[in-house]
């Protein structure tokens, strides 16, 4: 427990913080922590509502931060408004976390808030994250990831504060199923929403639908490609129905930032 240990002691030295709050894993283990440590009264939750994320995580944070009891602040965010966004380079996270964190700041000062915090953990390090930039410019603290805290810790611990996420499986904004340099588009956000929902009511716990113009590229786990093996005909249907004409699963199985693949392989 030395690693909560230091975690209490890093909030503690913050007083009052904004949480950068998605209601996935790392984020609601982070509110969770802040409130024990600091009190409801200095912790602000804020949930950015946007077409690059799932109607349903949105849904979820907003019903955890009320089982909290803890000040939860919706904003809408129009991510596809901002060229350098919508245009898709390598860098798209940047843009959309700088604008992001700009609007936190703002909050910060009107509401008294003394830093904003976010669920960045050692494990992210291992993948390619422009977002870091914007949040170092922006003045965002990383309390999970200071206390050196791992995907698997947040998963234990939030496993013993009996909170309903331990197990929920990695989320990631939908603007990362498309290919970089490909526009963005609302059509399409929708269609891979409906297509990994889908896959989700079938039974795939951890799913990427990748968008390539008409094609699917669908990343599960290893362990699951039986299964989706096993359900090719209804998955081919599902995913047509939603617009797609070729379905394809990746034998590779899922992974983060596979599409950072392709980058890699151009520059070589």
């Amino acid at each position: 427990m030395k690693k909560v240990e230091k975690l209490k002691k890093i909030l503690k030295g913050l007083k009052r913080v904004i949480v950068a709050y998605s209601g996935g894993l790392d984020s609601t283990f982070l509110l969770k922590a802040a409130i024990d440590t600091l009190g409801k009264d200095n912790v602000l939750a804020v949930t950015a509502c946007s077409e690059t994320y799932p109607l349903s995580e949105y849904k979820e944070a907003r019903a955890m931060a009320k089982r909290f009891g803890v000040k939860h602040i919706t904003i809408n965010t129009r991510e596809l408004d901002i060229k350098n966004f919508r245009s898709n380079p390598v860098n798209r996270c940047y843009y959309c976390k700088k604008e992001l964190f700009k609007r936190l700041n703002a909050i910060k000062e009107k509401y008294g808030m003394e830093h904003i915090v976010d669920g960045t953990n050692l494990d992210d390090l291992k993948d390619i994250r422009h977002g870091s930039l914007a949040a170092e410019e922006e003045g965002v603290r990383r309390p999970l990831l200071e206390a050196g805290i791992t995907k698997d810790d947040i998963r234990k611990f939030s496993k013993s504060l009996r909170l309903p996420t331990w197990d929920k499986s990695s989320k990631a904004c939908l603007a990362s199923r498309f290919p970089f340099n490909e526009t963005i588009t609302v059509a399409g956000l929708k269609r891979i929403e409906d297509a990994e929902g889908r896959m989700h009511r079938m039974g795939f716990k951890q799913v990427r639908v990748r968008l390539y113009g008409k094609t699917a590229r669908i990343e599960v786990p290893g362990n699951y490609l039986s299964l989706g093996l096993k359900l090719k005909d209804r998955i081919v249907k599902e995913l047509k129905d939603v617009g797609f004409i070729y379905v394809t699963l990746d034998l590779e199985g899922y992974r983060t930032g596979s599409m950072h693949e392709a980058v890699t392989l151009t520059k070589r």
